[in-house]
């Protein structure tokens, strides 16, 4: 069987106080924004290998058994992923989120060495492999983006995507196989861990490139490879979870994950972005088609929606629609460029923002479908807003409170707009019967 490794962390120091944690991070981010290290991250050839036991030796059984009941008690169970060879200068989908990420969790004492047993990383994970791909995208593309690889390496950096925003480099074909592969092996292990624990540890995925705007046929908007959709397939084939519920709560539509599953009964959709942004798809009447129609709900909020709006939203549109589909597994397209100081778009979303999502739809899968779940990273393209989120998620996800108060300014937010949120979130429930 296959042997995923887990970080080992030394027993769980005390607790420093929050106001001098809070100081030493912005001490640190602020000397540090433009010089994120992501020379520690090793490339995708030297982080994929596994190690496989023999049911007879008793050793490996043993440090396996160790492993799994260390993952089955965890809260948190995260891949990192963060493609540094897949780079552009200047581009904001660059190798320096995934880092910023993991240096923020460090220091908000949120990762392995600070937590013990509670958060797990897990390492040595195996990429996708080409029909896990092909699940989703045509063999065409995949076969196309493959080849196109030897004019990357001979040129440095290629556009994957006409004349469009997604490039790609010499690692882009391999390090997307590991994007996906990260998502995938949390699913296993946390399906695994729900058959062990009633209250399993849910997946969060750091992964790049990110994947909800890519297409079957292509790439799109960022995207090389469709993460979730990805894993949404392989959960209905490798697990027999039946019905999928995909959560998609990044700035921008989801198109890729729309198209993929726009006539499937059982995976629902459901896609909350800023109305009139790229990619110009997601629109209210877009519910899914022949037998898969009602399967997807697009909400489209006016720019200068935030807290108000989503806390709104997930009450009354999110919450019972998942409660009416009943899903087996739920997925997140974790995008945090809502955020009020992401610079690609313009609504208002704050760290405690996505606290309240993350903390509601944890609760949302423990009480529909034995607490399985696995979160994916969207987009986010401020370094300091993104970290301080998928931080605060964690947060979320362990069940401690939220640092938001401390790291948000209020002077940042203005009014939101909240007659045409109200309208929006009414025709919303009159389209899906809510």
């Amino acid at each position: 069987m296959q042997q995923l490794s887990v970080s080992s962390p030394p027993n769980l120091p005390g607790r420093q106080r929050l106001c001098k944690m809070l100081s030493k991070y912005h001490v640190f981010y602020f000397a540090n924004i433009n010089k994120f290290n992501c020379k520690r991250f090793y490339p995708c050839k030297q982080s994929v290998s596994t190690t496989r036991c023999s049911s007879n030796d008793e050793k490996n059984d043993l440090n396996l058994d160790l492993q799994n009941k260390k993952i089955h008690n965890a809260s948190v169970l995260y891949c990192v992923s963060p493609a540094i060879g897949h780079n552009k200068e200047s581009h904001p989908e660059s190798n320096k989120r995934v880092p910023a990420i993991v240096d923020a969790l460090d220091i908000f004492e949120l990762s392995p060495k600070h937590r013990n047993s509670q958060v797990v990383e897990i390492q040595n994970f195996k990429r996708a492999s080409i029909d896990d791909i092909a699940r989703v995208h045509s063999r065409s593309y995949i076969t196309g983006l493959d080849k196109a690889m030897g004019r990357a390496s001979e040129e440095g950096l290629i556009l994957i995507e006409g004349s469009g925003p997604t490039y790609a480099t010499q690692t882009t074909f391999q390090e997307s196989l590991l994007a996906a592969g990260a998502g995938l092996s949390l699913v296993d292990l946390v399906v695994e861990s729900s058959r062990h624990n009633r209250d399993p540890p849910v997946g969060f995925a750091l992964i790049r490139p990110p994947g909800h705007h890519a297409i079957p046929e292509g790439p799109m908007g960022f995207c090389v490879f469709g993460n979730i959709a990805i894993a949404a397939r392989y959960a209905q084939n490798k697990h027999n979870l039946k019905r999928v519920l995909i959560i998609d709560f990044d700035v921008h539509h989801g198109n890729g994950t729309n198209d993929a599953f726009y006539d499937d009964p059982d995976i629902f959709f459901l896609s909350t972005h800023q109305a009139g942004s790229y990619p110009g798809t997601g629109k209210m009447e877009q519910v899914g088609m022949g037998s898969g129609e009602g399967k997807t709900l697009n909400l489209p909020v006016p720019g200068g929606s935030g807290d108000y709006t989503m806390r709104t939203v997930f009450d009354e549109v999110i919450a019972p629609s998942a409660q009416r589909f009943k899903p087996d597994i739920i997925l997140v397209s974790a995008g945090y460029d809502a955020h009020a100081l992401d610079p690609l778009a313009g609504l208002q979303f704050t760290t405690g923002t996505y606290y309240m999502l993350a903390r509601n739809i944890k609760q949302l899968a423990k009480e529909l479908c034995e607490g399985r779940c696995v979160f994916f990273l969207e987009g986010g393209y401020n370094l300091q807003s993104l970290s301080n989120s998928v931080a605060d998620t964690f947060r979320a996800l362990l069940g401690e409170p939220s640092l938001a108060p401390q790291v948000d300014n209020p002077a940042m937010l203005y009014e939101e707009p909240l007659n045409k949120v109200k309208q929006a979130i009414q025709r919303a429930k009159s389209i899906h019967c809510l």
